[in-house]
């Protein structure tokens, strides 16, 4: 128990990175309703692009900005493949996922790998950040959950006043009926490419604290990535929907979805001991587990319905 409570600062403060991902992801899957694949290869492109930009000295929130606009570049290359040559949507996110690859190790200099160092760079957040604010080393709103936390409070923010305006709202009316929104007028496919690109920014730049925070970025760090994502949304309308009905509450609980599930993984390996090689396998479970809830809890409500009617 004493190492869960350990690790629990580090396990949220991952969480709430990985819970800007699922907000990006939550774009496409819940408002546009576009199964984007593209994630798992520009969640990569944002870490690369951050570590080499902080290797050759530039500031950290250049580098963040320069890692969002380079995963809005491989979004709107999704959008191109879907609006203009016709491929399907998941298609077109598998030939960019795939093309990232080779893109993700060009820009780390031809290496799986790029180390950052907090004694070397300035960084947003780090596993050392947390280590040193537990032993009064550092000021706490230096701590990765304070950080995480107020950027991710500004991201929702942003996306609520967004999706509140008329091209907000032209794009949420796509994904909502795309045929009635193109006989109101509205260009469906300019739409599409703000979707995917704004989505692939956001997991971009989460992909750029990622890396900060522990400390290297990974030809491997996007691997699994849509499935944490999509664990996320679902654990956070598992939880939240009856509760949280505005539209910024929906995109805090696939934040609070993403702690959830780390929590959860944490405690698993944790309490059970596990090693840490079985960490995939677990994962794996666990989501299955989440994303199986729904259906579940259908079958339960209906059988009790039917109970109640057959009284």
């Amino acid at each position: 128990m004493g190492s869960l409570i350990n690790a629990l600062p580090g396990a949220v403060s991952q969480g709430l990175i990985w819970g800007i991902m699922a907000i990006g992801l939550y774009i496409t899957y819940k408002i546009l309703e576009v199964s984007d694949l593209t994630v798992d290869g520009s969640f990569c492109t944002g870490g690369a692009v951050c570590a080499m930009m902080l290797v050759a000295g530039y500031n950290v929130w250049i580098a963040m900005v320069a890692a969002f606009l380079v995963g809005m570049l491989t979004g709107w290359v999704t959008s191109f493949f879907h609006t203009k040559l016709g491929i399907p949507a998941i298609l077109s996110g598998i030939l960019t996922q795939l093309g990232l690859w080779s893109v993700n190790l060009a820009i780390m200099g031809m290496k799986a790998n790029q180390a950052l160092s907090v004694k070397n760079y300035d960084m947003l957040v780090s596993l050392r950040y947390l280590q040193d604010v537990a032993k009064g080393a550092r000021p706490l709103w230096e701590h990765p959950l304070v950080t995480v936390g107020l950027l991710t409070v500004g991201i929702v923010a942003v996306l609520y006043w967004f999706f509140g305006t008329e091209l907000g709202a032209s794009i949420r009316a796509t994904g909502a009926n795309s045929n009635m929104a193109r006989a109101q007028g509205i260009n469906t496919n300019r739409n599409i490419v703000l979707g995917l690109m704004l989505s692939n920014g956001l997991v971009a730049l989460s992909g750029a604290l990622l890396a900060q925070f522990q400390g290297f970025a990974d030809i491997n760090m996007g691997r699994g990535a849509i499935v944490i994502g999509l664990a996320a949304i679902i654990i956070g309308d598992v939880v939240f929907s009856k509760l949280f009905r505005n539209f910024a509450l929906k995109l805090v609980a696939v934040s609070i979805g993403a702690i959830i599930y780390y929590v959860v993984i944490q405690a698993v390996i944790s309490l059970l001991n596990i090693d840490s090689n079985y960490l995939k396998l677990i994962s794996a479970l666990i989501v299955a587990l989440f994303l199986a809830v729904p259906n579940l809890r259908g079958k339960v409500f209906k059988g009790g319905r039917k109970e109640r009617s057959h009284a």
